[in-house]
């Protein structure tokens, strides 16, 4: 192997390692209390490895108890849809898909709509039935796709794909919009969650969103060769000895997991899936082998900060992560774009 190639490969991940725990730091440290690193670094000695501790156990409380798992959720969801949007991209072969095209997350979306809509509480489930109820529509979201994509197609094309998610999105748009309208003490809750947020959930939605991360990002991660055949058309996948079908119903299942597990915890935010694997494209090239992993930390990496963002610019009041996400997100990928366009006419 070529020594400027594994020279630039570690010089990549490096940099984002570096920003990326540079982000995480500064995540845990800013808010209505601001926190001294010295005082991050004491206290998580303390847990992880029993060192003295000389931090008052109030701040140690908001770090261990607040911070820390809400920075590693924001990651963690940031991470999970910059791989589905690079999923999906490779996929469909479009730089312009993201975790929303085929309708998953409008799926998820409805289900936790319904559970505040109809005030459920399922008691085997307790204070987890809004995720898991979410969860569980975003599956069945994605299996009504993948059923009538077979019905329509036999091979299940990604244009048809792709087609039914949009017809999906539109009529779960529509739903949530009636039970919107029809809501009455509950629409603040509804447009709360509907414009995302990782405020207040604590470990305990942490080890919940965990088990679903590890499963989808092992899917997508032991499918990087068929990712890098897919890029270059199901005929070019087929030809090279790639189980088309079954292939691509891994990595939509990964993909969905991935998408479904975020928005049931944190709500909808857009444009992380779109931008952070069109960004790292830029920064990588298109090879999956290193466009994934970039894409996990590059997302994990804008989704903490946009939650900084979201809790200091307005503070004392917190503005919905979504809402920065899309601020940030819009003009930034309107920038990538317009580059990449322009590189591309440049070099006919």
């Amino acid at each position: 192997m070529p020594k400027s190639f594994i020279q630039t490969f570690l010089n990549n991940y490096m940099t984002a390692s570096i920003i990326a725990i540079v982000a995480l730091l500064l995540g845990i440290s800013i808010g209505s209390q601001s926190i001294p690193f010295s005082s991050i670094w004491d206290t998580l000695s303390h847990h992880l490895f029993h060192t003295p501790m000389d931090v008052p156990a109030t701040i140690s409380q908001i770090i261990i108890a607040i911070r820390v798992p809400r920075v590693v959720l924001a990651f963690l969801i940031g991470a999970s849809l910059a791989l589905a949007g690079v999923a999906f991209q490779g996929l469909l072969k479009n730089v312009l898909a993201d975790p929303y095209t085929i309708g998953v997350s409008s799926g998820a979306a409805v289900g936790a709509v319904l559970v505040f809509f109809f005030q459920l509480h399922l008691s085997f489930l307790g204070r987890f039935t809004l995720p898991i109820v979410s969860i569980m529509c975003a599956l069945v979201t994605l299996l009504f796709v993948l059923l009538f994509a077979r019905l329509a197609e036999r091979n299940m094309g990604i244009e048809t794909i792709v087609l039914i998610g949009i017809i999906m999105n539109a009529f779960f748009g529509s739903v949530i919009s009636l039970m919107v309208a029809l809501s009455g003490e509950e629409l603040r809750q509804v447009i709360s969650w509907l414009m995302g947020s990782v405020a207040m959930r604590g470990w305990s939605y942490v080890s919940l969103f965990v088990p679903f991360f590890i499963i989808g990002s092992l899917g997508l991660f032991t499918h990087i060769r068929e990712l890098n055949a897919f890029s270059f058309g199901e005929r070019t996948a087929a030809n090279i000895g790639v189980h088309v079908l079954r292939k691509k119903l891994w990595i939509l299942l990964s993909a969905s997991l991935l998408t479904g597990a975020a928005v049931a915890v944190s709500g909808t935010i857009g444009f992380v899936g779109l931008v952070i694997p069109h960004m790292t494209r830029l920064i990588c090239g298109a090879n999956h082998q290193k466009l994934l992993p970039l894409s996990f930390l590059y997302g994990g990496t804008f989704l903490v900060l946009a939650d900084v963002v979201a809790r200091t610019i307005v503070s004392p009041r917190e503005l919905p992560i979504g809402v920065i996400t899309s601020f940030i997100g819009a003009p930034l990928f309107a920038i990538l774009l317009f580059k990449s366009l322009k590189r591309k006419t440049g070099s006919v």
